[in-house]
């Protein structure tokens, strides 16, 4: 059975503010995540660890602690509309694989359509068979006089002292 610490969860959320920052806050506080200190990594999943999509995060740990990321995120003034996706596929027989992600001001179908196409072009640059890919998108209007945030988050384990 795979330990807490030797998987990674992927969450979610969307959140709006009267500044960036405090739109980016409400979303990784509809993702779970609010309370640590993310640091973001490139997109490479361990062999041997399971993958699961959760929506939100359980508690990780003590707030101020270290989370390593994959952060797929787009922030937007209204009006206008945020879209974050990331995309994954792990290789047969418990091998490594890859996350891929995509953020910016696009629909729902656009941000999908380009994290597919950019985790295809990482699957072919390597040397493994990869199971079928799985997408979490997350997207949302900002209204005007407001800035939207939407994440989609890949959460490496627990989270680790910072000092």
């Amino acid at each position: 059975m795979t330990s807490s610490s030797d998987m990674i969860r992927v969450v979610w959320g969307t959140g709006s503010g009267p500044t960036a920052m405090s739109s980016y806050d409400t979303a990784l506080a509809a993702a779970g995540v609010e309370n640590y200190n993310l640091v973001s990594v490139s997109s490479v999943i361990p062999a041997d660890t399971d993958v699961e999509a959760v929506g939100t995060a359980p508690d990780l740990g003590p707030a101020g602690e270290r989370l390593t990321v994959v952060e797929a995120r787009a922030t937007t003034a209204g009006p206008g509309r945020a879209s974050a996706a990331l995309a994954w596929s792990q290789s047969v027989d418990d091998g490594p694989g890859l996350f891929y992600e995509t953020a910016g001001e696009m629909d729902r179908e656009d941000v999908e359509r380009r994290v597919r196409e950019g985790l295809a072009a990482g699957q072919e640059l390597r040397d493994w068979e990869f199971t079928e890919p799985r997408v979490c998108v997350e997207s949302n209007r900002a209204e005007s006089g407001t800035y939207t945030t939407a994440l989609v988050l890949a959460v490496y384990g627990d989270s680790d002292p910072i000092i």
